[in-house]
């Protein structure tokens, strides 16, 4: 069926139970991930010479993939880079001939997202002449950053929120560097993506994604509550039968 207009939410424990957070613009980052191989040549630990070590290598790489946000994006533009693994090595006295890196990077502007793959490759490059390896970076885009782009579409979601919470309760929320695979939906439809506040204490947080995630539930209530008065607005905006109940005559 023909889509109109698209919202979701995302429960948020980095807001007050029952505080709904909309903004215009990013509200979530761009998710990119990437891998670069280092390759050398490997030797014994005591027989440095003829070698090119790959995780010598690999350290000069890793320290110089963390000075691009800082020296080559604008401090005004969101932008993070961070290694997640590094693999390398077979024993102490083996100097390694192959080191496996990745990690992700995340921005809000596509612009800032193609000055770092830029530097990413001209770095890996440059690994080569410095120190007689082989860099192979292989770079993959994935969600794109979670913009709402349609004032209008962000005032109907506004309004229905006033009609569940108070007015007070509706917060500009701060952009984060998570990502959203609502992005894709707000890419091809006009609509509005929101947080709405899960936390129990505002003062111990239980962060997403780790073993001690919990939430207060009557969040639930809330975000089901907004869903409801949402369709029921443009219903009746639209000119078609409210889904409540009308009593029988």
């Amino acid at each position: 069926p023909k889509v109109d207009e698209i919202y979701g939410l995302h429960l948020w424990n980095y807001q007050e139970v029952g505080t709904v957070g909309a903004r215009m613009g990013p509200i979530m980052a761009a998710s990119d991930r990437f891998n670069v191989e280092v390759k050398g040549r490997g030797g014994h630990g005591a027989v440095p010479d003829g070698t090119a070590d790959a995780i010598v290598a690999s350290a000069q790489l890793i320290s110089g993939l963390h000075t691009i946000v800082p020296r080559n994006i604008s401090p005004l533009d969101p932008a993070v880079l961070t290694v997640g693994t590094v693999n390398g090595g077979y024993a102490s006295n083996v100097i390694a001939d192959r080191v496996d890196i990745s990690g992700t990077v995340r921005t809000f502007e596509s612009e800032v997202q193609d000055t770092i793959i830029t530097r990413m490759c001209q770095l890996c490059k440059g690994l080569g002449t410095a120190y007689d390896v082989q860099a192979s970076l292989d770079y993959r885009k994935g969600y794109p950053c979670t913009k709402n782009t349609s004032k209008p579409h962000l005032d109907i979601l506004v309004k229905a929120a006033k009609a569940v919470v108070a007015d007070n309760r509706i917060i500009e929320p701060r952009q984060v560097m998570c990502a959203e695979d609502m992005s894709y939906f707000l890419n091809e439809v006009p609509g509005c993506f929101y947080f709405l506040g899960s936390a129990i204490d505002m003062k111990e947080i239980r962060p997403h994604h780790k073993s001690v995630f919990d939430i207060d539930e009557r969040c639930l209530a809330i975000g089901v509550s907004i869903w409801v008065e949402l369709i029921e607005q443009q219903m009746v905006s639209q000119g078609k039968d409210s889904l409540l109940c009308k009593p029988c005559s």
